[in-house]
């Protein structure tokens, strides 16, 4: 029998990044994506070429322009494939915490109400297959700008001996504090996950991600930082920079690099699992410190400005330790560091033909 896996947000850039990792593989893959990123973010933002391009490009790929909202038809197409589904992965969501506070009833009911729809048919059709969950380091709130920080030349960097030194673990609490709506409205989620893992014993983690990059990503000013701001510097559109002086520091991570932790978590599945994700010490880097190496890469100077106030909810600094994760599933390891991501997305805004993936 094919496996089969269900694949949420199969446009978006960890979604279509899942699909072909797994189609490779010998799977059939259903994907579900209706496109609500142009809804959120504009025409630029729509995944409709990369779904396009999966449909044209891949046989046992079958897509489903469903929206996650729809409880009836979410669960008609589990039914419709039950006793065959191998692991969902849960990618699709209202992902911007600017955009949520403009409409949080369409981010909530995404964000929170989809991914019940979504764990109710697997706990329906396919109690044992793996579902993974795509969260978010949002689910910490504001709490990480009160570690004790220095101000170094281009970045914020945490006083050294603390513990979270290596990167912040999942110890980090995620109440008393500032989350935005969209944070909300994941940790509503993230919860449910984990819930239905405890309660029901099904198989499944949520990845409480950092910056999630690569190649695939449509970036807008938004969502999708670093791949927004190469689009900036070889186009010569003008970027804007909100607060902390730019030397916030992010963690960025490949999507290729994530669906291979998905693929071991799938291999050798836990219950109720939470797994802080990111680029952590071995690929990050602070606002500055991009604009930099786009520059560098790129050849050419980028238009940018700074604004004093940075965005509500936004962290000063955020390294995730990924001991955890790594711990569980040893064989796990890095493929890409900073400088690759970079090198590869500016590869793609200047070939779109040649984002539509990467390879091993």
């Amino acid at each position: 029998m094919t496996r089969t896996i269900i694949v949420t947000g199969s446009a978006g850039l960890i979604g279509s990044e899942t699909v072909r990792r797994f189609v490779r593989d010998g799977a059939q893959v259903l994907g579900i994506d209706n496109d609500m990123r142009s809804k959120f973010f504009g025409a630029e933002a729509s995944t409709k070429k990369t779904r396009d391009d999966l449909i044209a490009n891949f046989r046992d790929y079958e897509h489903h322009d469903l929206d996650i909202r729809d409880a009836a038809a979410v669960m008609d197409l589990f039914k419709q494939h039950r006793g065959r589904i191998e692991a969902i992965v849960h990618t699709a969501s209202q992902p911007s915490h600017d955009w949520a506070a403009r409409d949080p009833q369409t981010d909530f009911t995404v964000n929170a109400n989809g991914t019940l729809n979504l764990l109710e048919a697997a706990r329906t059709f396919s109690p044992e297959a793996p579902f993974i969950f795509t969260s978010t380091n949002k689910v910490y709130g504001d709490t990480p700008n009160s570690l004790p920080l220095r101000e170094l030349e281009k970045r914020w960097e945490i006083d050294p001996g603390h513990e979270y030194e290596a990167g912040i673990s999942e110890t980090m609490s995620i109440d008393y504090t500032k989350h935005s709506l969209f944070g909300a409205s994941k940790v509503a989620a993230d919860v449910l996950v984990q819930e239905y893992g405890r309660y029901f014993g099904m198989p499944t983690v949520s990845f409480r991600g950092g910056c999630l990059t690569g190649p695939a990503h449509a970036g807008t000013e938004l969502h999708g930082f670093l791949s927004y701001l190469m689009i900036c510097a070889v186009s010569g559109r003008p970027y804007r920079v909100f607060g902390y002086k730019g030397k916030q520091v992010r963690d960025n991570i490949h999507s290729f690099d994530l669906v291979e932790a998905f693929a071991e978590f799938i291999r050798s599945p836990r219950t109720g699992e939470v797994y802080n994700i990111g680029g952590s010490r071995h690929s990050n880097c602070s606002m500055l410190e991009a604009i930099d190496t786009c520059e560098q890469i790129s050849g050419k100077k980028l238009n940018w400005s700074y604004e004093e106030t940075n965005r509500i909810g936004d962290h000063i600094w955020w390294i995730s330790s990924v001991r955890r994760f790594q711990t569980h599933y040893p064989s796990w390891k890095f493929r890409y560091g900073m400088r690759d991501i970079l090198e590869e997305i500016h590869a793609a805004v200047r070939d779109p033909g040649i984002g539509l993936g990467s390879t091993p």
